[in-house]
């Protein structure tokens, strides 16, 4: 069996996000770059079935700058076997359509049984990169699980949507998409991060993929968003739903 893991590094949601008004894309050098914990998630998931099944080969496959490299690292350091790192400058602001072309010409490369994303990332939260993979590649996609239970010819899980749950499944090869509720990240031990030294990553370039568009999105206009202005309030003095009625008139709201 073989699982490649999709992984992404992203600014630490924690220090906020914001774009350069410059350029219209993501500011991603005034904080902390870390792994997206989605992705860490989605390790964790390829991982436990390698706990129980050792001849499990798992590949974090990574696309983004060098400095990348700190995610990619961390992946071998829990437990995956190799990694695959697309690095170019030519990358720089990919859209979505574009990031999914060329992980899907990454993946056209490499033999698998299944693969394993995270249902949307922390940064630009589109959610739609594993399902435009999975149409690239012609695989069937579970999007969105949980509870995922994997054996040598299909994978199967659950997903819950509008209070209710449906089990999916599909057969190898396949890739899944999957949400918070999947795992628990793992922290590196002493002994992943001293092995993770000796662990092959491979670094390829867009020279080295075929089959990859070079259109791209472009911003044409980006606005810092207004302050926020004090909301109106209503006191009840027998009119309030008069009042109220008035508001949601006035805001084109009924």
């Amino acid at each position: 069996m073989k699982i490649v893991v999709l992984m992404k590094q992203v600014p630490d949601t924690e220090e906020g996000l914001s774009l350069d008004l410059s350029t219209g894309l993501l500011e991603r050098q005034n904080g902390e770059l870390v792994p997206d914990e989605i992705n860490e998630r989605s390790l964790d998931v390829a991982l436990s079935y390698k706990d129980s099944h050792k001849g499990t080969d798992v590949v974090v496959l990574s696309m983004g700058p060098d400095a990348a490299g700190k995610a990619v690292r961390k992946g071998l350091q829990v437990g995956a076997d190799s990694a695959v790192h697309i690095a170019d400058p030519a990358l720089s602001g990919a859209d979505a359509l574009r990031t999914a072309t060329v992980l899907a010409a990454a993946l056209n490369t490499m033999s698998f049984d299944l693969v394993i994303a995270g249902n949307a990332s922390t940064d630009g939260s589109g959610g739609v990169v594993p399902a435009m993979i999975s149409e690239i590649l012609g695989l069937p996609l579970l999007g969105a699980v949980h509870s995922v239970r994997i054996t040598e010819e299909s994978v199967a899980a659950e997903r819950e949507e509008d209070g209710r749950r449906t089990s999916v499944h599909a057969a190898m090869p396949a890739l899944i998409s999957v949400t918070e509720r999947s795992a628990e990240p793992r922290f590196p031990s002493f002994k992943g991060i001293m092995s993770a030294k000796r662990k092959t990553v491979t670094t390829l370039s867009l020279a080295d993929l075929s089959d990859v568009a070079a259109s791209r999105s472009a911003v044409l206009a980006v606005a810092k968003r207004p302050a926020r202005t004090a909301g109106v309030k209503i006191f009840d003095d027998g009119d309030a739903g008069l009042q109220l009625a008035a508001f949601l008139a006035s805001s084109q709201l009924i």
